[in-house]
């Protein structure tokens, strides 16, 4: 696996670390982006599921009011 090298402001690094509740800042880094991936499979799950039931509601003609 390819490994990247960042920089990072380290309260930020920490803060991480205590919301996921790890003990290394490259745990919580990759806590992160994983969840982030995750939050845009499954984003993309719903869009899809909306977009097929809007293509099985019938659209019926209105009727001429007057």
């Amino acid at each position: 696996m390819a490994k990247v090298n960042i920089n990072l402001d380290a309260e930020l690094v920490v803060e991480v670390m205590v919301l996921a509740g790890v003990g290394s800042p490259q745990d919580a880094i990759e806590a992160v982006v994983r969840d982030y991936i995750a939050r845009g499979h499954r984003t993309e799950a719903r869009t899809e599921l909306k977009g097929q039931s809007l293509h099985q509601v019938e659209v019926k003609p209105q009727e001429s009011q007057g």
